[in-house]
Order: C-alpha cells, then structure tokens, then sequence
C-alpha cells in the first residue's frame, strides 16, 4: 500500500535524511519511532521502492537499540532480515545467470543492480553484446524462464524481460542497445570493452566502469523515467566522490552520445541532494556545473518520487540528444529517437484509459 499522500514528502524526506546523512538528526529517528504499524509499513514500502531499505533501516535499528525501544528494534531487525535473505538468494541466481551467459560466448555486464549496495534492487539488469536468439534460447533452456510480454518499447530498446522460478525478481536483458528507443550502441559497447569486475558475499560479477555507472544513471532518470529514487543519489554521490571517477572521460563519452547537458545536470542534482542532507555539496568541475541545465531546485517529491520536470527541462534534453545525433549523421539513431514523442503519447492515453501504460514502455 503506498503511504498517504499527504505524508508521501515527509517520509521521503526522512528516507533521504536516513541514506544520505552520516548522522541522521534525532527529530527524523523521532519520526520512525512515532509512526504506527500502518505507518511504519508504508515507510518501508517506500524505502522498498527506492531501493534503500536496507541503508535506511540500519540507523533506525542502532537507534532502537541505544535507546530500548524494543518494539522498533525488532520491526527493523526483522524488515533487515528479511531484505538480506531475498539478496542473498537473488545474488546466487544473479551469479549463476551471468556464469551461463558468458560460458555461452555471452558477455554480459550487470547493470544498475550492484549499484545500490548493500542494498539490492527489485529487478536484475543485465547488458550482453551477444545475439538476441542466442540469449533467450539459454534463458529458457538452462533456467526454465518465462519470457514476458514486450512492449513497444521494449522492442525499440531491445530488451527482454525473464521471469524464472524461484528467482522473484524478473531479469532484465539489454542486447545490444541502450537508451529509450535502443539509439545508443557505439555507447552502448563500453558496458562490455570497458567492465570490470566485482566481489560481492562471494560472488564475483562483471559490471560497468564508474564512467558507464554515471551514464546508465542518466539515461534512467534524465532521459525515460524522469524521477529520482533516493538510491540513485546516494548510489551516484558513492561513485562522484570515490576518486575513481574520470571526469574528462565522462564528458567526452557523453559528447559523443549527444547526452553531455544531462550527465552533467544529473551529477549536479546529486550534489545538490548531498549539501541538503550532508551540509557540504560534491566538488564538480567547472565544465560540469557549466554544461548543467538545472540543479536539485527543480526536482520536486511528487507521486512517491523525486520528480524532474518533463517541460521545458526534460524536453529540452531530448531535443539535444536528437539534433547532435542528427549532426553527427547517425541517421539509423535519429530515426529512433524521433519516435520517441508518439511513443511518449501512446503511453499517456494508455495510461489514461487502462490506468497502466505497460503496453507501451
């Protein structure tokens, strides 16, 4: 059940308080320890949602256990549990789909998934450059997977969507392409030529360079769902300040692609983000405050998440996107792109009058 509208900010608020600040301030542990059974279940659907129970529920857990308070103690160790058990059963299926893959001739890269350590999202995102038959013939074979039903823009976008049993969360493969409409695939290849590898519980995964991280990142928020999760700032504000992060890479790569102005305008809405909750901004480069569009004034709680405005901001990082495609003379990524607004319209009536838009994203 989703919270009550009217406390949707609060509890997204404290949710960003809990993740992002080193120390969260007593009035928001406060909040948690005073909201009711019904409340505190629609707390943590939200932080299910943006993918941070785990991160949002530990200083509640510390807190109720310096405190006393055992009721909420053992509410948090128990939603704790919980969460570790499905992680660490999707983490095993997780490892074994890739191993299958790649011992296939399937290079895949785990997108986005890793990303929200140590907390797990509720799909698993894969990108492979291997052909379409091939993967899905492997899925179905060696896991028994069910292939769901593919949108419009799932086929534009070339993805696939698996259900296995025994797996609950579905498994989400790229081939090829990325972007909304599949337009990105000289992009796209850097998932695969530039990975590297990762150790998690004694797993071991391929995922993508810090680089890719950021510009996966984007191409979720800024440029298909248009909304912030409180995992993508945290997730994100980890990479900007490891010291690992080439920004001059970063730029140039995203150049390329037409996606600089919403790169840089996504990092810089995270560093927003981060001086609200932490006291203190992430340092930037000049070139990437100056390339930014906007910061995090104009990202707004709305609908459960942090909302970025479609008009004018986010049509205005489309229209980039397709007119240095089109400069560039990608005339197959142009075309792609320009179906993108009837496509966008299609999923609004849908959405109107079925109250879903699946059919067509």
């Amino acid at each position: 059940m989703a919270p009550v509208v009217a406390r949707e900010a609060e509890f997204l608020d404290a949710l960003c308080s809990l993740t992002l600040s080193p120390n969260p301030p007593n009035k928001v542990l406060s909040l948690v320890e005073s909201l009711s059974e019904t409340e505190r279940a629609d707390l943590l659907s939200l932080a299910n949602s943006h993918h941070v129970i785990i991160r949002a529920l530990l200083p509640v857990s510390q807190h109720a256990a310096k405190t006393g308070n055992v009721a909420l103690a053992k509410w948090a160790t128990d939603s704790l549990d919980q969460e570790y058990s499905r992680i660490s059963n999707a983490l095993t299926w997780l490892e074994s789909i890739c191993s299958e893959l790649e011992s296939a001739g399937c290079p895949t890269t785990v997108m986005k998934s890793l990303d929200h350590w140590p907390d797990l999202g509720n799909d698993l995102d894969l990108y492979s450059t291997a052909e379409d038959e091939k993967i899905v013939a492997l899925m179905v074979e060696r896991f028994k997977a069910h292939i769901e039903a593919r949108s419009w823009g799932d086929r534009l976008a070339n993805k696939w969507n698996f259900a296995i049993p025994g797996l609950p969360e579905s498994v989400e493969i790229h081939v090829r392409r990325l972007g909304q409409t599949g337009e990105h695939t000289r992009l796209a290849q850097r998932f695969v030529t530039r990975r590297r590898k990762k150790a998690l519980e004694g797993h071991t995964y391929f995922i993508p360079a810090q680089e890719e991280r950021i510009i996966v990142a984007t191409l979720q928020r800024m440029y298909r769902h248009f909304y912030f999760r409180v995992c993508d700032i945290a997730n994100s504000a980890t990479i900007m300040e490891s010291g690992e992060l080439d920004f001059k890479e970063l730029q140039r790569a995203s150049e390329q692609a037409g996606i600089w102005p919403g790169v840089a305008t996504y990092m810089l809405v995270v560093s927003d983000h981060v001086k609200r909750y932490r006291g203190s901004a992430i340092q930037l480069p000049l070139e990437v405050i100056k390339a930014a569009r906007f910061g995090g004034e104009q990202i707004k709680p709305r609908a459960r998440f942090l909302r970025v405005p479609v008009l004018p901001q986010g049509a205005s990082l489309y229209t980039h996107q397709l007119t240095r495609t089109a400069c560039r003379g990608d005339v197959p990524a142009t075309f792609r792109l320009s179906l993108l607004p009837p496509l966008a319209s299609a999923a609004a009536v849908a959405y109107k009058i079925t109250g879903s838009d699946k059919g067509v994203w």
